[in-house]
């Protein structure tokens, strides 16, 4: 028997587990992640995270770890959402305060507590920033920029989609498909087709790589989006806000004037959700 939490930020939804002791075995998580992110099968999500402590590069660095994995059981490098979800969770159990510090496999998040729900992060530094490439896929040529936030990086691609809110996910979902994995992107990426629907204002649909889908919100795209529009001088990159299908998140952008091409930091504002609390008794699990 394991305890969990299941939340969601802007509808991307995970389960949490603490492993701060290290009980489970780390060549079992894959699996573990795969079977309870099955929404028919098991609890169900978009990913499952394991709290743990520190490594020691990090043991006076950050508050815990957080280890993210998608719902295919693939290892992913951080996720924004996540991250603010985790950031909660840290503050409601005292392993951190209203401050928080979270190592992730991309490097170290902060994170800081704004409301009993409203949760702010920095995300990831960008290491690559390439805008408006041409790409092919599926005997379209098409302009995207290509983003990966930390390192190693979490790739994103950033598409333009002309009324975007009159098509829907499964309209979009071949061409999200294919440019998932595109042969330029060799990790693959995250694609975030959006638009400009205002001032500051921006419509987001993302389909994620490791849920092989489009999901409710992506953290890390929706800072990648607001990152490549700050560069281009199309939003301010102050409070940007950006719809959602979960909801709305807004984006703050620190760039640097003197060098092209560079973002100092990304910070990503958003709400939490508890939905459950309880103890996995899922007979088909193996621990």
């Amino acid at each position: 028997m394991m305890e969990f939490w299941k939340m969601n930020g802007t509808g991307n939804d995970f389960i949490i587990v603490n492993d701060y002791k290290g009980l489970l075995s780390p060549e079992k998580l894959p699996g573990m992640a795969e079977r309870l992110c099955e929404r028919h099968l098991s609890i169900g999500a978009d990913g499952f995270m394991v709290v743990t402590q520190p490594s020691e590069a990090y043991r006076d660095k950050a508050d815990f770890r957080m280890l993210f994995f998608n719902s295919d059981g693939s290892m992913g490098e951080m996720c924004g959402n996540g991250a603010r979800c985790i950031c909660r969770y840290g503050y409601e159990t005292g392993l951190s305060g209203k401050n928080q510090r979270i190592e992730t496999t991309a490097g170290l998040v902060t994170g800081e507590r704004l409301s009993e729900r409203i949760y702010r992060i920095r995300l990831n530094d960008p290491e690559v920033i390439r805008i408006d490439e041409d790409i092919e896929v599926n005997g379209r040529r098409l302009k995207a920029s290509y983003v990966e936030l930390g390192k190693p990086g979490i790739p994103h691609s950033v598409v333009e989609v002309e009324n975007l809110c009159e098509f829907t996910e499964r309209e979009l979902f071949d061409l999200g498909r294919a440019i998932r994995n595109y042969r330029g992107y060799p990790k693959g990426a995250n694609v975030n087709f959006f638009e400009i629907t205002g001032e500051d204002h921006v419509i987001e649909k993302t389909y994620e790589r490791g849920v092989e889908d489009f999901t409710y919100a992506c953290g890390t795209g929706t800072g990648s989006v607001v990152a490549v529009l700050t560069l281009k001088g199309l939003v301010s990159g102050r409070e940007v806000r950006v719809d959602v299908r979960g909801g709305q998140l807004r984006v703050d952008i620190d760039k640097d004037p003197d060098v092209p091409n560079h973002i100092n930091s990304i910070f990503l504002e958003g709400p939490t959700n508890i939905v459950a609390k309880g103890d996995i008794l899922d007979e088909e699990l193996e621990l």
